[in-house]
């Protein structure tokens, strides 16, 4: 049962810079009222079947989770496909593209990922603790460091090489590892008493609302109301078909609606705990309100809604490119590396690369810039989908012309890439959330000493704290030293690191931990409260720091890497993304060590 057929008809808002509309009729009003009203009623109803059911489903075993977990499985595979082709469709990616295995990926991939990881984990709770079976190791500055990744034979075989660590806050050692661990499910399940959640969807990453409901059912022990973004609520019957086995229980409840009606849920005394994926706006304004009122509230520290809210709100990302003694294969891997950052979903993602620091006086640092302008151009077609974001181009174009200028690079019949300089104090201060890029030059004769600078400027600089990626070459990661480069890495105030990879990675390895740096607050929220994702039900977490190789196989074995990681399928210039996607969410519903040769040849075929 869904309130969405009421709220289909609810007026939504008119995108910036469209032209007014003609004010409503009296009969149009009172038809819009009406279906607010139904859309409103039919919400309330779902409200208290959740409430009913909340201490149901904080009462159930482990056993009865793995059960619904399975079922939710094989619930995902019959739609897997409509689900897919219906999102590429939405997203403008022609039909055969490549880039169609980004919405596999980020969509029924990764939902089954983590119903894998948590299964793994509620498992492992009959033999103690779950984080008993994670290796970690005591960083230089006394920090414990616990790997996630690999953690399965599955981790090795298909990230080979990519290994990720969670770094937890000062304070935690290892014995705390432990017992925090999994903290909902330290009382006796007949003790237990479950808690009502609304979950406000994103609306660019089909995954996204799918793995925070999960967060609060399965770490939290919290019901859901899950409201979707309108802008990707095209998605509803796929993600009830997923996740009927919990919607017939009355554990989760998945609507769809306007802005208002989800306000009105916001402060539904039904609704106990809040979790949010947006824009620190929206954030704001369901804790203090809006305008003038809003704003007084947050400096007195007089919420308007007091409930606890957790959030992830994006950021203005880095990727910091260590200068080094790069080849000329190296110049072009990572000039695709970097076009994945930016172009990836349109570059409509919270972990979009936004600025990019670059080495002064690095011999090699033009050649990488053209390197980027040429995958660009060769990239896979696309649209931009998102709403408001020729509005947030215009704009960045037009800051962008006060300034050094911008360079606009054509992508066929895409959108164009906007890219320009950082020259002031309001260059790249806000996210842009759609195709457009800053160039941030530093001074960059010593690695060790531009590395440093660069860290310094995205946390002084930038807005946010959620991701950041460093390029940087084997040699030049030893010249600087171990016990360094862990201490610079240290200094990074950054939720999600990406070492010769994306954080865009981070976000498909479930096991991580997902959100900004810790230390924000609802008055200076930042890039949100909380983590999500976390399969291994870590608490206390500061970071997670993901690395992967420098080249990809087989070329990585001249430089002695044995990992057999080859071209990433996540990249925009793999032609067989949309192959491997699929073979992998297969994979993932049933893994099998005879899917891995299929899916090896499809990855080095590109």
């Amino acid at each position: 049962m869904t309130a969405s057929t009421a709220a289909s008809t609810a007026p939504t808002a008119a995108k910036p810079g469209t032209k007014a509309t003609k004010p409503a009729s009296a009969a149009s009003r009172a038809a819009q009222a009406d279906a607010r009203s139904e859309a409103e009623a039919a919400a309330y109803a779902l409200l208290r079947r959740l409430d009913a059911a909340k201490h149901s489903w904080a009462k159930t075993t482990p056993e009865e989770r793995v059960a619904l977990l399975h079922a939710v499985k094989d619930a995902i595979m019959p739609v897997a496909e409509d689900w897919v082709s219906t999102a590429c469709r939405n997203k403008q990616i022609p039909v055969g593209s490549p880039l169609e295995g980004e919405e596999w990926f980020s969509g029924p991939y990764a939902l089954l990922s983590a119903c894998n990881n948590f299964i793994a984990t509620l498992e492992a709770m009959d033999g103690g603790s779950v984080a008993a079976s994670l290796p970690r190791r005591r960083l230089r500055n006394g920090q414990t460091a616990v790997r996630v990744v690999p953690h399965t034979l599955w981790d090795r075989l298909l990230l080979s090489g990519i290994h990720a660590e969670v770094w937890m806050q000062p304070g935690i050692d290892s014995a705390d590892v432990n017992e925090r661990a999994a903290q909902a499910y330290a009382t006796p399940a007949s003790e237990r008493e479950g808690r009502v959640a609304l979950v406000l969807g994103a609306g660019n990453i089909a995954a996204i609302p799918l793995l925070d409901t999960l967060q609060k059912l399965l770490v939290e022990d919290q019901v859901v109301l899950l409201k979707l973004n309108p802008v990707n609520d095209y998605l509803l019957p796929f993600f009830e078909a997923a996740f009927k086995p919990l919607i017939d229980r009355d554990f989760l409840a998945v609507i769809t609606g306007d802005a208002a009606l989800g306000a009105w849920a916001c402060e539904h005394d039904l609704v106990e705990e809040i979790h949010i994926t947006g824009a620190g706006s929206t954030h704001d304004a369901i804790v203090w309100g809006k305008g003038a009122d809003g704003e007084r509230r947050r400096q007195a520290g007089t919420p308007l809604n007091s409930r606890r809210i957790t959030s992830e709100l994006g950021a203005v990302c880095p990727t910091i490119v260590v200068p080094g003694p790069w080849s000329v294969s190296d110049v072009r891997y990572q000039a695709e590396q970097i076009a994945t950052q930016k172009l990836h979903n349109g570059g409509h993602n919270c972990v979009s690369c936004q600025t990019l620091i670059m080495p002064e006086g690095w011999d090699q640092a033009q050649d990488l810039l053209d390197g980027f302008r040429a995958v660009v151009a060769s990239a896979g077609e696309r649209g931009v989908y998102y709403p408001g974001a020729k509005d947030r181009l215009r704009a960045f174009a037009n800051l962008a012309a006060s300034g050094s200028g911008v360079e606009r690079l054509r992508r066929g019949a895409s959108q164009e890439l906007l890219l320009t300089t950082f020259d002031s104090d309001a260059d790249g201060q806000h996210e842009v959330f759609a195709p457009a890029m800053n160039i941030k030059w530093l001074e960059g004769s010593d690695p060790a000493a531009f590395l440093e600078a660069a860290i310094d400027f995205a946390n002084d600089r930038l807005e946010g704290t959620l991701g950041a990626n460093i390029v940087i070459h084997p040699a030049t990661r030893r010249a600087i030293g171990e016990a360094r480069f862990e201490e610079l890495i240290g200094k990074l105030a950054y939720g999600e690191i990406a070492i010769n990879a994306w954080t865009g990675v981070n976000f498909l390895a479930v096991g991580l931990p997902w959100g900004g740096f810790p230390g924000t607050t609802p008055e200076d929220v930042g890039s949100g409260i909380g983590v999500v994702h976390n399969t291994f039900m870590l608490e206390g977490v500061e970071r997670s720091v993901l690395q992967a190789p420098w080249r990809p196989f087989p070329r990585g074995l001249l430089g002695g890497s044995f990992a057999l990681m080859p071209k990433p399928p996540w990249f925009v210039t793999h032609r067989r993304a949309a192959a491997v996607g699929r073979q992998l969410t297969r994979f993932a519903h049933r893994p099998s060590l005879l899917k891995i040769p299929g899916i090896f040849l499809n990855v080095l075929r590109d």
